[in-house]
């Protein structure tokens, strides 16, 4: 079965380079790899000419290097991955390792291979996404040595594909678990591992919290790495130090023994998603064989009441609102939702009474602030509840007898509903771990900038949709379609290229509006001081809410003309 691996994996490289190579010959592939081999050659070369010999040079980058963390680097790379392997219980995601294609379904699960043969058919497959990944990371590895990168490339692909294994573990134990209808010690062992987890570090931070205060972040960081090299701690994340131990050693011998360790941790894995997968046979089959149904990696709707009935009448745009807030709920799994609300809720209120522990209060407020601005920076992107996803389906949405600027409208509203209230989410608990926090600028002038911000992010997120809208109907070769996105450096100059078109539009659409703002602080910032700026977020947000009516009006032209055939299928 392994040599049949290497095979397919060969020919699979083969074929794709050879039609990557072949689309080379169409303008929008063309300019795309481009702009991709520019910017891989630029990066590439300034990060060599960064890290070239001298001592000046040794001298400023020293500091980057992993190995100057010395051995308080495992310990707290141990309890962030510690932490993310206990929050993957309830991420609202699913491991696609053991998802089969259609055509390793029809060809694969007929021939005399058993169960465990598929699994480590899988796992091999996925060496390749994980390989070119670790490559990436490797090649961006501070350091101008090749054999440290090379040391690089091996530690990030261990660490990778353990959490890719985990990860699936994972998902089977909840699938087991919801079901209870087999064997489930696995699953058990698992959530009891997981559970410990936190228990053995909520015990480390309270124990540390009891001895000493923690005012500051520089606290927070110093009391982690104290209870991390405890006995009972360190015990509990041995296996994510001797993961993470490969990437801070300094010399070759030091990473022969430490790559032993990582190579222990991912056997044990490995071992452990085999025997989940051949006690959990009917969970893993049922999920391997649903995206082969119909083809691809379809979305898992589940059949719920709708609570919102749609009008006889009304405007055209709710409709698509409608549509939109019902492939949301019945795509994701309101239990899950509802247990990142109770742990987020959770944490804060024990952040916000820890009177010996206000550092917690500081360190959950910048990260609340910055998944205030992923939110709305990134998640414009991710989230594609919108013609960039719609287009698939522009056969029928022409014969609908709705105006072009009102099917664009009504495709903006409910993502950027959607992106807003995650935002918001984020930016209301950093703002409250802002306002209890002891700080020397003013509890008015932090209201105000709050409040302005949380003001603000409504008029980013509908520019953005706006300009991601405006690109599927005037590019519509450029948007992928479906699930899979295209990947090679044509790929990723096209991306710069859409991230470049999107930083630009987001600018002129934002500069009215602070415009604006500048001059509310010319004629009131000396009465009203800060709080001119909620002022300038609203006349932000509006001056992007009447941009965007107009421009979807000219758009709305732009896709009535719209061919079906310029959309490109996938395979």
């Amino acid at each position: 079965m392994i040599g049949s691996t290497l095979y397919i994996i060969g020919c699979s490289a083969r074929n794709r380079m050879n039609r990557r190579l072949r689309r080379l010959r169409e303008g929008r592939y063309l300019v795309g790899a481009l702009v991709g081999v520019v910017y891989l050659f630029l990066t590439l070369a300034m990060r060599e000419r960064a890290y070239q010999p001298g001592a000046y040079r040794r001298r400023m980058s020293s500091p980057l290097l992993l190995p100057a963390l010395g051995p308080l680097g495992p310990a707290m790379g141990g309890v962030l991955l510690a932490c993310a392997s206990a929050a993957a219980w309830v991420m609202p995601f699913k491991s696609n390792l053991l998802e089969f294609s259609r055509a390793e379904t029809a060809f694969l699960f007929p021939a005399p291979v058993t169960r465990r043969q598929l699994v480590v058919y899988r796992l091999m497959r996925s060496q390749v996404a994980v390989l070119m990944g670790s490559l990436i990371v490797a090649l961006a590895y501070p350091t101008g040595s090749v054999v440290a990168r090379l040391r690089g490339l091996v530690s990030v692909w261990l660490i990778l594909m353990t959490g890719h294994a985990f990860f699936t573990i994972v998902t089977l134990a909840r699938t087991r678990l919801r079901r209870r209808d087999g064997p489930t010690a696995f699953a058990w062992l698992a959530l009891a591992g997981s559970l410990g987890i936190v228990a053995a570090l909520a015990a480390g931070f309270a124990r540390e919290a009891a001895g000493a205060p923690m005012a500051t972040v520089g606290d927070v960081v110093d009391a982690a790495t104290r209870f991390a090299q405890h006995d009972a701690v360190g015990i509990v994340i041995t296996p994510f130090t001797w993961l993470l131990r490969p990437l801070f050693v300094e010399t070759n011998g030091e990473f022969a023994v430490a790559l032993l360790g990582a190579l222990a941790v991912y056997a044990v894995t490995i071992a452990w998603l085999i025997w989940a997968d051949s006690v959990s046979t009917d969970a893993a089959e049922a999920v391997s064989e649903a995206p082969a149904a119909s083809g691809s990696r379809m979305r898992g709707y589940v059949a719920r009441p709708a609570a919102w009935q749609l009008g006889a009448a009304g405007r055209p745009e709710w409709a698509f609102v409608w549509k939109g807030a019902l492939q949301t709920f019945r795509t994701i799994d309101r239990r899950v939702l509802l247990r990142i609300v109770l742990v987020v809720g959770w944490m804060a209120a024990a952040a916000l009474m820890a009177t010996r522990a206000r550092g917690i209060v500081l360190v959950a407020g910048v990260f609340s602030t910055w998944g205030a601005l992923f939110a709305v920076l990134i998640a414009p992107q991710i989230v594609r509840m919108d013609m960039r996803q719609d287009l698939a389906h522009l056969e029928l949405l022409k014969t609908w007898p709705v105006r072009g600027a009102a099917v664009l409208r009504g495709e903006i509203i409910w993502p950027s509903i959607v992106v807003t209230v995650m935002a918001w989410s984020f930016g209301v608990v950093a703002m409250v771990m802002s306002l209890v926090s002891l700080s020397r600028v003013p509890s008015g002038n932090r209201s105000a900038f709050w409040l302005s911000f949380l003001i603000f992010l409504p008029g980013m997120v509908i520019a953005q949709y706006t300009i991601h809208n405006g690109i599927a109907v005037i590019f519509p070769g450029w948007v992928p379609i479906g699930p899979s996105r295209p990947r090679g450096v044509d790929a990723v100059g096209q991306r710069l290229i859409v991230l470049g078109a999107t930083w630009v539009g987001l600018l002129v659409a934002l500069a009215p509006g602070i415009v604006a703002t500048a001059v509310l602080f010319m004629l009131f910032g000396r009465a009203a001081r800060m709080w001119v700026l909620p002022a300038g977020a609203i006349v932000t947000t509006l001056c992007v809410v009447v941009e965007m009516l107009l421009v979807t009006r000219v758009l709305g032209r732009v896709y009535e003309r719209l061919d079906v055939t310029s959309v490109e299928r996938p395979d």
